[in-house]
């Protein structure tokens, strides 16, 4: 029973936590045009690299649909969708993302914590697996400003990958940044899957980014 109402009690914060968050109005511009990949806005004035969600109707239902703010001219802001756009209206209200209760944006957010741990989210911080949302109030800028290289330890340490050909003739260090090439169907994925599965480590993060319409 105490262990319920603990978690009850630690929903509830999170909750309350969010809440604090939240704008006390909440503005919103109107679609005005859709050209190829590229979508109009007007009645925000958000800054480049800003995220917004644009109201799509599937029926009785709905849907945000998550762009980004690509370039301005004049009032008009133009946005690239993250998402499939069918379904979108002329006049769809679009509303701007991660704004702080004092009305700024704050730039794309992503959940941060030990709740992340076994999940699998797309780049938008959404869950993939079919589970709910992670129950985290920890958030991380997704753009963060430039690491000076001549700040950074040095490599002193060997990672153990758990592969014997790469720990004895391509041995790699904690820390090292390192580079697989090589051609379709060779085995690239089952030998990240190796290293993945048998390194050392407390987290292992993997990360799958491609180019738009390639996979």
């Amino acid at each position: 029973m105490t262990t319920r109402l603990t978690r009850w009690l630690t929903t509830l914060d999170n909750f309350e936590a969010k809440m604090a968050q939240l704008p006390a109005v909440r503005r919103y511009g109107r679609l005005t045009r859709a050209t190829g990949l590229v979508l109009e806005a007007t009645g925000l004035q958000l800054p480049l690299g800003a995220t917004c969600v644009i109201e799509r109707q599937n029926g009785t239902e709905t849907h945000e649909v998550e762009s980004e703010v690509v370039g301005f001219n004049g009032q008009r802001l133009f946005l690239m969708p993250l998402e499939e756009v069918e379904g979108v209206l002329p006049g769809a209200r679009v509303y701007a993302k991660n704004i702080s209760a004092e009305g700024l944006q704050s730039g794309k957010q992503l959940p941060l914590g030990p709740a992340l741990l076994g999940r699998v989210l797309d780049g938008s911080g959404k869950p993939l697996d079919g589970l709910p949302s992670p129950d985290t109030t920890e958030t991380g800028a997704l753009i963060t400003p430039p690491f000076n290289p001549l700040q950074r330890t040095p490599i002193e340490h060997v990672l153990d990958t758990g592969v014997r050909p790469i720990n004895a003739l391509l041995t790699v260090g904690r820390g090292q940044r390192m580079g697989l090439f090589a051609g379709s169907g060779v085995g690239k994925s089952v030998l990240l899957g190796m290293m993945a599965r048998y390194t050392r480590a407390d987290v292992i993060v993997v990360g799958l980014m491609v180019n738009v319409g390639a996979k």
